[in-house]
């Protein structure tokens, strides 16, 4: 009976195992990053793209732009006028060319919206940057002019040669008057400030 008990437990506990196993098998793991899903659509750099973008809206606002526009749209009405029927491709009301123009305004607007996104976007950090600086600079200033303020104040507490001078003369004066002039101390040095003592 024993050894029949142990087989059921094995037998149990290979199936708990196995099952186990099997759990952790069709979980998606935690520490490791998840396979990259295919996606229907193109990917893109966005970044790279913003720059096209710009490059184009930068050329399209050039007058080198315009000469080129007007010298293809002179030559498209030139060639469809003038040239044998067998080689026009696009005849009189020039509606080939109203589409190709239409079509280059249509992609040249969003080209350019999305141009000025990226340079108000662009500005839009600058001048947070800038707001900051300036926050700095102001908080700076306020710092040094509490110091300089707070040197003034130490300087007015501080005793100069002068007063140092007039209190040792009053000192002096009243020493003498004290022991009925005789002198206590060497000969006063003369009044005159000197340059130091500023």
């Amino acid at each position: 009976m024993v050894p029949e008990r142990e087989s059921t437990r094995e037998a149990a506990r290979e199936r708990t195992l196995a099952g186990a196993t099997a759990t952790t098998r069709t979980r998606p793991r935690l520490d490791q990053p998840r396979p990259p899903r295919r996606r229907l659509l193109p990917e893109w750099d966005p970044e790279a793209f913003g720059r096209l973008s710009e490059r184009i809206a930068r050329f399209l606002g050039t007058g080198r732009f315009i000469v080129w526009m007007t010298i293809v749209i002179i030559l498209w009405v030139l060639w469809n006028i003038f040239a044998p029927r067998d080689l026009r491709f696009d005849n009189y009301p020039f509606i080939f060319l109203t589409l190709m123009l239409s079509l280059q305004a249509s992609y040249a607007a969003p080209l350019i919206l999305l141009a000025q996104n990226r340079q108000d976007d662009r500005d839009r950090v600058n001048l947070e940057q800038d707001r900051k600086a300036s926050e700095r600079s102001i908080a700076d200033t306020e710092y040094l002019t509490r110091e300089i303020a707070s040197l003034r104040i130490g300087l007015g507490e501080v005793a100069t040669r002068d007063w140092i001078r007039s209190e040792l003369q009053d000192l002096v004066k009243e020493l003498d008057e004290r022991h009925d002039g005789h002198v206590v101390f060497p000969a006063e040095r003369s009044r005159v400030r000197d340059v130091d003592d500023r």
